[in-house]
């Protein structure tokens, strides 16, 4: 189902629709900084396992969640001082980062290293849905595995029939966020796409 949303100012009802949505175990679509986005709860392991069906991944494909700011990720990875000072330049943005996991972090979102893909969207409906549910959302492209991102949110409804529903903010971006991975003692761009990568190399 589509619901059309303020892309800069999203209405606060709309907001909580999507958020009960979440909290009853459904999947959502949603713009992001970068591209359109889809999820569920983090802690809410039956609709984890429905998001994998829906979008055809293999369980061996790790997700990444959006966390609302800095003090939500401490939450869920290990943050030392060096690492901290580096990804509070660059977040909120286009980024998602490979952290070490803490003990928060269900297992099924973690790799064989127990770490984590974490993402701080700038984006004020992104931001609106995670400051009201109040934890992480696992999120993953709105798009086929190995496809280009969907731009149009209507074809995003089309495409993903197993949606409670789609948070239509206008078209979305082409290029996702671009992972970055800090578990070492460098830096280590794994996919460059949205923001400059060059920062870190």
């Amino acid at each position: 189902m589509l619901l059309e949303i303020n892309a800069n100012n999203p209405e606060p009802r709309k907001v909580q629709k999507a958020v009960d949505a979440l909290r009853s175990g459904e999947i959502i679509a949603y713009p992001t900084d970068t591209v359109y986005g889809m999820g569920c709860d983090l802690f809410n392991k039956k609709a984890l396992d429905r998001l994998y069906q829906l979008k055809g991944l293999p369980r061996s494909r790790l997700l990444s969640f959006m966390c609302r700011d800095l003090a939500d990720v401490s939450k869920y990875a290990m943050l030392h001082d060096s690492v901290f000072r580096l990804i509070k330049r660059h977040l909120p943005g286009p980024f998602c980062f490979i952290l070490n996991a803490t003990h928060e972090v269900p297992r099924i979102v973690q790799s064989a290293r127990k770490t984590v893909g974490i993402r701080v969207p700038a984006h004020p409906v992104t931001q609106a849905l995670l400051e009201q549910l109040g934890h992480p959302i696992v999120n993953t492209t709105a798009s086929r595995p190995n496809q280009e991102p969907l731009l149009d949110p209507a074809e995003v409804d089309d495409e993903f029939a197993g949606l409670a529903l789609v948070l239509d903010a206008g078209p979305g971006g082409t290029i996702p966020s671009s992972v970055v991975d800090l578990t070492g003692e460098e830096a280590t761009v794994v996919r460059e796409g949205a923001g400059n990568v060059q920062l870190f190399r």
